[in-house]
């Protein structure tokens, strides 16, 4: 039996997964998605679903909410692609009455709806250029207003998109913000198309031929050799959804008959041939630069946050006093911080599944992250030492303008000043 075949190697949370959501097939690429989808699903980030048509992107956003704090929450998919421009802000952030001919109540939106859980916005790529800023605000704030108002509401919900399209070349166009692009894609996950997926191809029509044989209630069809290497070497543009239809006229007009490389091509649309050379994709690797600058800002962002509350406390506290924090992520007045998930598990995700007996709770460490960056002469960085590092590279890329620096770190000059002392970076 080959790899691809084989579930030996497969860990057996991933195939719990696979069995929950019913997703056909064993690629390294396949389970690679898999993988990053439930090791993600616990911090709470964007992520960005890219993948042909047809492909199985949507199984991705359920895995992702189903494995997160937010699971018991309400999780709503859109289709961007399906909702006229006229109506898609109204429909994504709500609208007042009389904001519109036919607006004769208020309604709620789907960021309202779904407060507090996910939201998938499917074919994202096909929202309109006012519709993305009114997105961007939410992803940076968590506030929108409804249409025909201009009182700012809050709400705290995940978003997962998912698209077909190249988004960097929607973006050279001008059809997509640059900005919302890298704010949703703070973490990427990449679907294969079935023509990479090797064999995979032959277990899904083993499954749709029997699941159509038994739903019409007529016999199986069989497939002999020349129609397997027929359907290996087709180039299935439509993926999954095209190879389930194929079966299914199989399935209806063949019924109980073995189907051979001829009788299958009548099935297939001419204009693709048969003689594709299929190959396995092996699981992706990942640039992780990106996402870990994400991070270190969203660390900055909370140390700002926090020693904020600090002085508010001071200020409040009638007895004995509390001390500032001088840790990223460190509250001294009542103890320390400690975060629930390890930010570790989306730096060094290419490292493997996360081991089930310790899953998601040590601390920080972006000590093992890509390319071994996290180390100084061979030495782990330690939390300090990536937090000098950053904001000196921060300084370096703003020639030394301090203003511009802060701005980037999400933290105050007076911090960034206090940090540039602490570190020697004058």
């Amino acid at each position: 039996m080959s790899n691809n075949d084989s579930t030996t190697n497969i860990p057996p949370e991933i195939l719990r997964v696979k069995q929950r959501y019913s997703i056909i097939g064993n690629a390294p690429s396949l389970v690679g998605a898999i993988r990053r989808a439930m090791q993600v699903a616990p911090i709470d980030l964007s992520v960005l679903i890219i993948g042909e048509s047809g492909s199985g992107k949507e199984f991705f956003p359920n895995i992702i909410h189903d494995y997160s704090s937010r699971k018991h929450n309400k999780y709503i998919a859109v289709n961007c692609g399906a909702i006229p421009e006229g109506t898609i802000d109204s429909e994504l952030f709500g609208h007042e009455k009389g904001a519109f001919t036919g607006a004769i109540s208020s309604r709620k939106g789907y960021f309202e709806e779904a407060d507090g859980g996910t939201i998938f916005l499917d074919e994202v790529a096909e929202l309109p250029l006012t519709t993305q800023a009114r997105l961007l605000r939410v992803l940076e704030s968590g506030e929108y207003i409804k249409v025909g108002s201009s009182e700012v509401q809050k709400t705290n919900i995940r978003v997962v998109a998912a698209t077909n399209k190249d988004m960097l070349k929607a973006v050279s166009e001008g059809k997509f913000r640059e900005d919302l692009y890298y704010r949703l894609s703070t973490v990427q996950i990449n679907i294969p198309p079935l023509r990479e997926r090797g064999k995979d191809v032959l277990m899904l029509v083993r499954k749709f031929s029997n699941d159509f044989a038994e739903k019409y209630g007529t016999p199986a069809v069989q497939f002999d050799d020349s129609a397997r290497e027929a359907i290996l070497n087709y180039r299935w543009p439509g993926n999954v959804r095209q190879l389930k239809n194929v079966i299914e006229q199989v399935s209806l007009f063949e019924a109980g008959n073995t189907v051979d490389a001829e009788r299958i091509k009548k099935y297939l649309p001419p204009q693709y041939s048969t003689d594709y050379k299929p190959t396995v994709a092996s699981a992706p690797t990942f640039n992780y630069t990106q996402e870990r600058e994400m991070l270190f800002k969203l660390i900055f962002k909370m140390q700002h946050e926090i020693e904020k509350l600090n002085n508010r406390i001071d200020s409040l506290s009638k007895g004995g006093t509390t001390g500032h924090s001088h840790s990223l992520i460190k509250y001294s007045g009542t103890g320390s911080y400690k975060p629930t998930t390890s930010i570790k598990d989306v730096v060094d995700i290419e490292d493997g599944f996360a081991d089930e007996e310790t899953p998601f709770t040590e601390t920080p460490n972006f000590a093992d992250n890509d390319n071994r960056g996290g180390e100084i002469d061979g030495e782990a960085m330690t939390l300090e030492d990536t937090e000098r590092e950053t904001i000196k590279k921060s300084l370096e890329r703003n020639c030394g303008r301090r203003k511009k620096t802060a701005e980037e770190l999400h933290i105050s000059e007076r911090t960034l000043y206090r940090k540039i002392k602490e570190y020697g970076l004058e």
